[in-house]
């Protein structure tokens, strides 16, 4: 098929994994020629040397192919533990890890040097503090396009990263901010974002009728967003909490405008600013909400301002599978291919 690109899938029973796999399966030039485990091939934890269909770790994925713009393949049914062999050029053009980091640093150096391209989910390359390799290419599609397409190993934004830099990347660009007077970001999660290893605190009874903050200063995303932004740590507050939905992120951002502005000027700063993304939409009015983006690959974004104080509070909402994941890999892959940037995706 021309134009089609081999894809491996490492970490495909992961949550990240799975969706990567519908979005690739329904992909017009996306061909699934491996699916590996990360080490863990069942939902409980059990190792397995030998390869499962991956429906029976993942029943939501019965069915994929025939949703698909064509079936599955047979390879592309079998999930395989991590096995690097099968990772050459000769067999596969691009590998999504969404691995743990641990994994992604021992396997990334290995597939580079093979020629292999590679789109990290991982967060291992994410920041300099991360000893990012520095053939790393940040994966943010609304910053870094043009290093994308050249690149051969892209490390995909984390979630609570993309909700944040998406709200004030603009800002900080034009110098619109006093950054002095201080940014706090409140962030909201689903479970999901905390991955598949099971876990004290995702039990149904913790997680259900609460909401819970976690990570103050201390989150690892954290570094992430400073370096994308250029900000320092003492300007800068972050806080996540886990919601009891599944899947979903909403981040209120709060800030100090440096001089007034109208919010006519707001609006037409973020649509210039994102205008060439087809998956970011700017509200012109009203604020955006988890269920407008939930099983989508669109970030939303919103804004009030009160302009006698100078006060502007951005709120972004995106789907953290989609857009703050899986979605994102996939369009990392169409802008490393040439493909519209929103193929699979809207």
């Amino acid at each position: 098929m021309p134009g089609t690109v081999r894809v491996a899938v490492l970490g495909a029973t992961g949550y990240a994994g799975r969706e990567l796999i519908a979005l690739l399966a329904r992909h017009p030039n996306a061909r699934i020629v491996g699916l590996m485990s990360s080490g863990r091939s069942q939902a409980s934890g059990s190792q397995s040397s030998q390869p499962f269909p991956i429906e029976r770790s993942l029943p939501v994925l019965r069915g994929a192919g025939a949703r698909a713009s064509r079936p599955l393949e047979a390879p592309a049914t079998l999930c395989y533990p991590l096995n690097l062999a099968d990772l050459t050029p000769s067999e596969v053009d691009l590998v999504f890890l969404a691995t743990p980091h641990e994994t992604s640093l021992d396997v990334v150096p290995v597939l580079l040097e093979r020629g292999v391209r590679v789109i990290d989910l991982s967060g291992g390359f994410e920041h300099h503090a991360a000893g990012a390799l520095e053939e790393a290419v940040y994966g943010s599609p609304e910053l870094n396009a043009a290093a994308i397409q050249k690149a051969q190993l892209v490390s995909n934004p984390g979630c609570y990263a993309t909700s944040v830099i998406l709200a004030l990347a603009p800002l900080i660009k034009a110098e619109w901010l006093d950054v002095d007077a201080g940014i706090i970001c409140d962030a909201k999660s689903g479970a999901s974002g905390a991955g598949r290893a099971p876990s004290d605190k995702l039990h149904f009874a913790e997680v259900n009728e609460n909401c819970r903050a976690y990570g103050p200063f201390t989150h690892r995303h954290i570094p992430e967003m400073l370096q994308a932004l250029a900000l320092e740590e003492e300007n800068f507050t972050f806080t996540p909490h886990l919601l009891p939905i599944t899947r979903g992120i909403l981040t209120t951002v709060y800030t100090r405008l440096r001089v007034r502005h109208t919010a006519e000027e707001v609006v037409s700063l973020f649509q210039d600013s994102y205008y060439r993304a087809p998956l970011v939409r700017v509200y012109e009015s009203g604020l955006p909400e988890i269920q407008a983006v939930a099983h989508t690959n669109y970030a939303d974004l919103g804004f009030a301002l009160e302009p006698s104080t100078r006060r502007l509070v951005v709120v972004s909402a995106l789907d953290n599978l989609g857009k703050g994941a899986a979605g994102q890999a996939v369009e990392n892959m169409n802008l490393m291919y040439g493909f519209p940037q929103e193929t699979a995706l809207a």
